[in-house]
């Protein structure tokens, strides 16, 4: 890749600027009470994430040759979205490869911007590769999603419009999939104020850029497996590691269930909508995984195209991890009016019961004994464990 410079990036913004919604800094006083934290929602970006101003820069760039080609992309859904939307507002041809397994949500937007999908069995790598071999054999002009200096452009205009929003802002943490995101908006703020942190975030299931810099070169991962669908990439970019390894000062993981329950924590505190991969960033922030103690941190959210049947199922694995639900396993000697012991404790101690199982066949040590599966809605694990110690006062035998 040829060298990027900060004018690039000016000149992205310019072109941008009669297409993009530009997102405000949202303060946030719960998401950690020791750190000042401000999301900057890019789930409100035309296309419902930041691809958008990588693809359309990307397209808007080409030549007069290129666009009468036509364009190929490869994407779990995001960049396809923006390719779709900048083609058509171009007047140009676009034909999106898309894993099987994405969103319904994103494939049906990817068509209804005016896109032809071709989806592809496998992750986004091997969307990638059908990409590649329809370029090849139909001479289309291909778009790659983040290892391309114009894309990394595109992407870095949101480094630029945080420096403008927040002069004083002491550090900025970016959700990581191949790489283009963090390599345009560390470029950006390291070139126009180096003291500012730049922080990035991958899902625990998909390392690719974590792993890479850990080891000083490209790894391949043989599998990925993460609820973040969109940063589920196998291989960070040749220039994206090169820029990353320049530019951001540490990129950690953070797991599912912290992922899940910072999609809740965004829709519950600030009616926020964000996919998997949105929330990498808000997860680390949560659960303290940067040294951000004290300082002012802007919050990327990168996107909120999340299927509606997932957002269920995420939901409910978020409040499970933030304490908000929990299923009690008791072992109970079967006789009359145990149940309704159990049920008055948890009554007394602020639980409210959602569903009563009894398992009595082979559950339990003794012949009359049986084990109770209490699934309750509680405040939080200092809660839950203040049931657990009032069942366990008045002699009920918890096992977990």
């Amino acid at each position: 890749m040829a060298k990027l410079e900060i004018n690039e990036i000016y000149n992205a913004q310019k072109v941008l600027s009669g297409v993009l919604r530009k997102t405000p800094l949202i303060w946030s006083r719960r998401l950690n009470r020791d750190v000042n934290v401000y999301i900057k929602p890019e789930n409100m970006q035309y296309t419902g994430s930041f691809k958008l101003r990588g693809a359309y820069y990307k397209i808007s760039q080409l030549s007069e040759e290129e666009k009468s080609r036509g364009v190929v992309a490869c994407s779990a859904g995001n960049h396809a979205q923006g390719v779709a939307f900048g083609a058509s507002h171009n007047g140009i041809k676009a034909l999106i490869c898309l894993p099987a397994g994405a969103p319904i949500s994103k494939v049906e937007a990817t068509k209804g911007y005016g896109a032809d999908v071709c989806l592809v069995p496998g992750v986004y790598d091997d969307a990638y590769a059908k990409a590649i071999q329809l370029r090849d054999e139909m001479g289309y002009t291909f778009v790659h999603p983040f290892d391309d200096p114009k894309v990394i452009a595109g992407q870095g205009t949101i480094g630029l419009e945080i420096l403008e929003d927040m002069p004083d802002v002491e550090a900025v943490v970016v959700p990581i999939g191949g790489g283009g995101l963090i390599s345009g908006v560390a470029f950006a703020i390291k070139t126009l104020r180096p003291d500012v942190k730049v922080y990035g975030v991958q899902s625990s299931g998909a390392p690719s850029m974590a792993t890479s810099l850990q080891e000083g070169n490209i790894q391949h991962l043989s599998s990925v497996s993460t609820i973040a669908d969109g940063i589920a990439v196998k291989e960070p970019g040749v220039n994206t590691f090169e820029m990353c390894n320049k530019y951001v000062d540490e990129v950690v993981t953070v797991s599912d269930d912290e992922i899940a329950a910072a999609i809740l924590a965004l829709l519950e505190q600030h009616k926020i909508v964000s996919e998997g991969a949105g929330a990498v960033a808000t997860a680390a922030i949560m659960f303290n995984k940067l040294p951000l103690k004290g300082k002012k941190t802007v919050c990327l959210v990168s996107g909120g195209n999340i299927d509606v049947t997932t957002l269920s199922r995420v939901i409910t694995r978020g409040l499970s991890k933030s304490g908000r639900n929990f299923t009690f396993k008791i072992d109970l000697y079967d006789k009359p009016g145990q149940l309704s012991g159990v049920c008055n404790i948890i009554a007394d101690l602020g639980g409210n019961v959602l569903s009563v199982a009894h398992e009595r066949i082979n559950a339990s040590q003794e012949i009359n004994g049986c084990v109770l599966r209490i699934e309750l809605e509680t405040l939080n694990a200092e809660h839950i464990e203040t049931i657990r110690q009032g069942l366990s006062n008045a002699g009920y035998c918890v096992l977990n």
